[in-house]
């Protein structure tokens, strides 16, 4: 871990030697400028924390209602497992599938996943299915649209705020507080440093793309 990296630039492909960086360093490629590798100062501490409480903002947000409707003296509520049931009981299995997972597996996945990864290289070296799960991540992460969720949540608040009361509930705010956490995670990650404590990477070097490929 204290010597130079050969890796392979993943915009042009020229091999080259990364030195190791002190906290907040980064580093170029000579040929076409694109960030080799940044070193972020305390990555898996800070990750560690943003995944556990991401993990708590996605328990609530499943496990309370989200949304609440006050209307001719009835009053109605939701979470977002009930929205996905009502999806399909209305004949719009794919709909529902597709929000099923973009807005609960595939955060769950992602989040179940860091946190595995991050206890795991706590204690180098790492064991080898660490590789696995850091490409699972990879693989998940498009996937995990929240954000896309809230923004329709947001949208239909409009459309029917003359027609009903809208309560919100604790779980509008659990979602919008995993959204900001889970691009927390992603911006504090540094994957390099979980490469380097894997087990086959010790002791000798090794060829890689920083970020996923090894």
């Amino acid at each position: 871990m204290d010597s130079p990296t050969l890796v392979a630039c993943p915009d042009c492909d020229l091999l080259q030697r990364v030195p190791v960086l002190a906290p907040g360093e980064s580093a170029h490629c000579p040929r076409c400028g694109n960030v080799m590798r940044s070193s972020r100062p305390d990555s898996l501490n800070r990750t560690l924390a943003l995944t556990v409480a991401a993990a708590v903002a996605l328990l609530v947000a499943n496990a309370v209602p989200m949304l609440g409707l006050t209307a001719a003296g009835r009053e109605a509520s939701t979470t977002v497992l009930g929205g996905v049931q009502v999806m399909w009981q209305e004949g719009q299995p794919v709909v529902s599938v597709i929000m099923l997972f973009a807005a609960v597996i595939a955060p769950a996945l992602d989040i179940a996943s860091m946190l595995m990864i991050l206890l795991a290289v706590r204690r180098p070296p790492a064991p080898r299915w660490v590789s696995t799960l850091l490409r699972l991540c990879q693989i998940i992460r498009p996937w995990r649209m929240v954000e896309v969720m809230l923004l329709g949540i947001l949208v239909s608040l409009i459309k029917i705020a003359e027609l009903a009361t809208v309560i919100t509930g604790i779980a509008m705010w659990a979602v919008a507080a995993l959204i900001v956490l889970l691009a927390a995670m992603s911006s504090s990650f540094d994957p390099e440093e979980v490469w380097l404590r894997v087990e086959w990477a010790q002791g000798r070097e090794h060829h890689h793309v920083p970020g996923g490929a090894a």
